[in-house]
C-alpha cells in the first residue's frame, strides 16, 4: 500500500481533483461543479494526498444516515497500491461520526476492479440501472452497505 494523508478536500485541490476525473470519469465533473458541490453542507468530501500531490479522492452526499457515493477515482499512475480503499474507510469512519449508517453508490457494470474493491468493504449489488452512464453508454450497478 502506498502511503498517504486521507484529509477534507479544499478549494485549492479543485484543479488536481478535477483533472484525475478527466482521466477516471466518462463524462467528468468540471471544476466549477466540485467547487459548488464543496461548500454545501451535507457533502464530505476527501482527498488523499501522496509526496505532496493529490492521488485520489471521493465524494459523497448525506442525506440523514444514509450516504451516496458519487466519485471515487485515483491517479492512473498509482492505482491497485490501496489508496482508494483507504479513502472509503476513512469515509466510512467520518460517516459513522456523523451518524451515517449505510451507503449506496453506482458503478459501471464493466469495473470489475471497483465492484470486487466495493464487495470487500461490504457492498452488495442491490439491482441494475440500465442506460446509466453516458460516453459509452453503460448499467450501472447499483450497491449498497448497510
Amino acid at each position: 500500500m502506498t502511503a498517504c494523508e486521507i484529509r477534507l478536500m479544499k478549494e485549492e485541490d479543485v484543479p488536481q481533483v478535477a483533472a484525475i476525473e478527466r482521466e477516471a470519469i466518462s463524462p467528468p465533473w468540471s471544476e466549477q461543479s466540485f467547487l459548488e458541490s464543496l461548500v454545501l453542507p451535507h457533502t464530505l468530501f476527501l482527498v488523499a494526498e501522496t509526496e505532496g500531490e493529490i492521488s485520489g479522492y471521493c465524494c459523497c452526499y448525506r442525506s440523514l444516515e444514509e450516504g451516496e457515493i458519487t466519485n471515487v477515482a485515483v491517479r492512473r499512475k498509482l492505482r491497485g497500491r490501496g489508496i482508494g480503499e483507504a479513502l472509503l474507510r476513512e469515509l466510512f469512519r467520518i460517516g459513522a461520526s456523523e451518524g451515517i449508517e449505510a451507503y449506496t453508490l453506482e458503478v459501471r457494470v464493466s469495473n470489475e476492479t471497483a465492484i470486487r474493491l466495493y464487495g470487500k468493504l461490504g457492498f452488495e449489488s442491490a439491482g441494475i440501472r440500465k442506460n446509466f452512464y453516458e460516453k459509452p453508454r453503460e448499467d450501472a450497478c447499483i450497491m449498497w452497505k448497510r
